[in-house]
């Protein structure tokens, strides 16, 4: 009974880490947006996530071997929604109120929840409805979202939200066959041919000029020789990618969808930690009612859990123990 316990913890504080780790994926990336294209930033930060799949691999002995799969097709679709996640996400940011654009896109944990019920038949009970419920209020309740939620970026956020909920259930299906290792190698792969693939097209910057300002401009700006200040900026958002992606896949490998997504509001925390020690941004009362609210549901779901393996172990035969 003890080993059958484990999965449930360890799958909520790799959920905790990983959520913390691409926090500074968004930290990272709001710094270097200014001055550089997404797909320069993405194919920099995806050989550099690369490095530390190729690490983790070597450093557990697992062996590289497992990176050759015989889902070819499963993984070019996850590689696929989770590509479409990322440019959606990042182009509807930048058209519209970052408040409003963080409010939509965790919609996403919702999304989990209800697809985890409805595509893999996950038991779904009213107290993980209720934490994932409690911490969309948190969020809500820090961001504040304005009537600007209702324009029309706010629809590429959403299908961000969808097809990143859409990567989690495949990463539920594919967990029998691919390691974390494996899934997030392909996803790296295929960030790195799509961005190379930009570059060749659009780096030269000859269609940043008829997109000046907003979300074309960030997407068609010219590549551009990175000086060394910057550069911790991008090794962050490749390592915080690298291990933040392997701890979030490894948690939805091995737990419950619905039991996971709650806790993902811990970005919404931490981008108020970063905004206080990088930006100097202190949270005002609305932003610490919704940090209590989304603590809450988090503790919650781990009180519910803690109950249910203590009356499981209860119920079990002393052999099991």
């Amino acid at each position: 009974m003890a080993q059958a316990r484990k999965p449930e913890l360890t799958g909520i504080l790799l959920a905790l880490g990983g959520g913390v780790m691409l926090s500074l994926n968004d930290l990272s990336i709001k710094f270097l947006s200014n001055g550089y294209a997404l797909h320069q930033i993405i194919l920099i930060r995806a050989f550099i996530s690369l490095i530390i799949v190729f690490a983790v691999i070597r450093a557990t002995r697992t062996g590289f071997g497992q990176l050759i799969t015989r889902r070819p097709r499963a993984h070019l679709f996850r590689v696929s929604i989770v590509m479409v996640s990322n440019v959606t996400y990042f182009l509807g940011l930048a058209a519209m109120p970052l408040a409003d654009a963080v409010a939509t896109a965790f919609i996403a944990p919702i999304l989990v929840t209800l697809m985890s019920a409805v595509i893999l038949s996950e038991r779904v009970g009213p107290h993980r409805w209720a934490a994932v419920a409690i911490g969309l209020c948190g969020v809500l309740v820090m961001v504040r979202p304005t009537t600007g939620a209702l324009q029309p970026a706010a629809i590429l956020v959403l299908i961000s939200a969808l097809c990143y909920a859409g990567s989690h259930m495949m990463t539920r299906r594919m967990r029998d066959t691919e390691s974390a290792m494996t899934l997030n190698f392909h996803v790296q792969i295929g960030f790195i041919i799509v961005s190379a693939g930009m570059g060749l097209w659009a780096g030269d910057g000859h269609l940043a000029a008829a997109h000046t300002g907003g979300a074309l401009e960030f997407l068609f700006r010219p590549w551009v020789t990175a000086p060394l200040p910057d550069w911790p900026a991008f090794i962050g958002t490749g390592i915080a990618v690298g291990i933040g992606g392997l701890m979030m896949s490894q948690a939805y490998r091995t737990s419950e969808a619905a039991l996971i997504a709650p806790f993902e509001y811990i970005g919404m925390p931490m981008a108020i930690l970063w905004g206080l020690l990088v930006f100097g941004t202190w949270p005002d009362p609305h932003a610490w009612a919704g940090i209590a609210l989304i603590c809450g549901a988090g503790f919650y779901t781990l009180l519910r859990e803690g109950m249910r393996r203590k009356d499981e172990g209860v119920a079990a035969p002393s052999g099991d123990h």
